[in-house]
């Protein structure tokens, strides 16, 4: 199913807030042909909002009548209408009911209160009000949810404004980019690194980013590299030590993609980034396009082991810092539990290489998983099984150990906000 950015006028390939396209279905004939929106649930998942306030909306706007609550998923508009003219309608929808009317972020929630409609922007902590002479907002005042348990959504939103400390003084309208220091799970006051979505890094991937969109092929003269596998060896033994102890594929379940004899297609983009960053003077002077258009020149950029080789090459001891800026990029490979584990696996084993000459690394790992997930890039459900499964699958057992340990604040934190939101919910 294809994915366009939630807001259409944003064209940076990178944009985190992705839906699916609209997809139709016309059904029938004469009085009675009608537009079946097949793919509805999921789009309003997407936003946050509930099916019933956007198939309601296109019946506003098309003056058709439709279903606000089909029992077979089935969402419904009489008469014949395009996906196409459908999808603009769905920008006008996103514009009045979703956008923070400050930041233009869709990560707000709906809140009405003394009949007024308030979108709650979980990003720059402000809320705004909804046009009232909308008929779209009668409709909602008068079909107000039913208060139940929240959704995955709308649990971290909420889990995250309060970690930020986000109480009413906004003035900042981005959410994540004043440098201000955070409350951390236990207590510690930290510089959390956020990085908004509009740093120098994403304002060139936007720049760059019709190159992906278009599928420009890549000048081979530019990456012509000789990737036998005596080439790759010989370059392996040439990189300095802190590069050549940190890559390390071995352990994986099966071999795929032509992995084994230390030649895969995984192993050649880790020596890439390695001499790439050895040839700049570090690994931050390596874009993320430039990493993202080789993965994709190797066809692995879906691929969950290629996030195992780009924890283990793009971070260093410096990692508090630089996940904020590679998060874009992360974000466009992590879609699967698979690739959220294979992240912290590679997370394992970086920690692992840098205890040697930072032996306190471990007093780093609360932090680390703070912003996977204040980025989107490890969820609650994977972090916790991690957290309560030690393994010796990525580093020897006595490490494992004690990053589970080290990693405990954070797992704690995660927990007892579980256990506050189940019981403001039952209240």
């Amino acid at each position: 199913m294809a994915l366009v950015n939630v807001r259409r006028d944003v064209t940076d390939a990178f944009y985190r807030y992705k839906m699916e396209r609209l997809q139709t279905k016309i059904e029938g004939k004469g009085n009675g042909i009608k537009t079946v929106v097949t793919n509805l649930s999921s789009v309003a998942q997407s936003l946050a909002r509930p099916g019933s306030y956007l198939i309601k909306y296109f019946g506003f706007e098309l003056g058709a009548q439709t279903n606000i609550d089909p029992p077979d998923d089935r969402w419904i508009i009489n008469g014949a209408h395009d996906a196409a003219k459908l999808q603009d309608y769905l920008d006008g929808f996103i514009t009045k009911f979703v956008l923070c009317k400050k930041c233009k972020n869709p990560e707000t929630d709906v809140h009405i209160k003394d009949g007024r409609i308030l979108l709650d922007c979980k990003a720059c902590g402000q809320r705004t009000d909804v046009d009232l002479r909308l008929k779209l907002s009668g409709f909602i005042l008068k079909n107000q949810p039913k208060k139940g348990k929240k959704d995955k959504a709308e649990r971290k939103a909420a889990r995250r404004a309060k970690q930020n400390g986000k109480n009413g003084d906004k003035d900042s309208g981005s959410g994540g980019d004043d440098n201000s220091d955070q409350a951390s799970p236990n207590g510690e006051s930290k510089d959390l690194g956020y990085a908004s979505d509009d740093d120098a890094l994403t304002r060139k991937i936007k720049a760059e980013a019709q190159v992906l969109d278009d599928e420009v092929k890549v000048n081979e003269d530019e990456w012509a590299v000789d990737m036998s596998a005596e080439a790759v060896k010989a370059r392996q033994k040439q990189l300095p030590d802190e590069f050549k102890q940190k890559l390390v594929l071995n352990g994986e379940e099966e071999d795929e993609e032509g992995e084994g004899g230390g030649n895969s297609l995984y192993d050649q983009l880790g020596v890439w980034i390695q001499e790439q960053a050895e040839a700049k003077g570090g690994i931050d002077k390596v874009d993320d396009i430039d990493i993202y258009l080789k993965a994709k020149e190797l066809g692995i950029e879906s691929k969950h082991r290629t996030v195992l080789v780009l924890a283990q090459t793009i971070f260093d001891e410096n990692i508090t810092s630089q996940i904020g800026k590679r998060a874009g990029m992360l974000k466009q490979i992590i879609t699967s539990e698979r690739h959220e584990k294979a992240l912290l696996g590679g997370t394992e084993r970086l920690i692992a290489s840098m205890l040697e000459k930072h032996p306190d690394f471990y007093d780093k790992v609360v932090k680390i998983l703070q912003l996977y997930y204040h980025h989107d890039l490890i969820s609650e459900e994977v972090v916790t099984k991690w957290g309560s499964r030690p393994s010796k699958k990525y580093v020897e057992s006595s490490v494992n150990k004690k990053i589970r340990k080290a990693a405990e604040p954070f797992l704690t934190w995660l927990a007892e906000a579980e256990e506050e939101e189940s019981e403001e919910e039952s209240e």
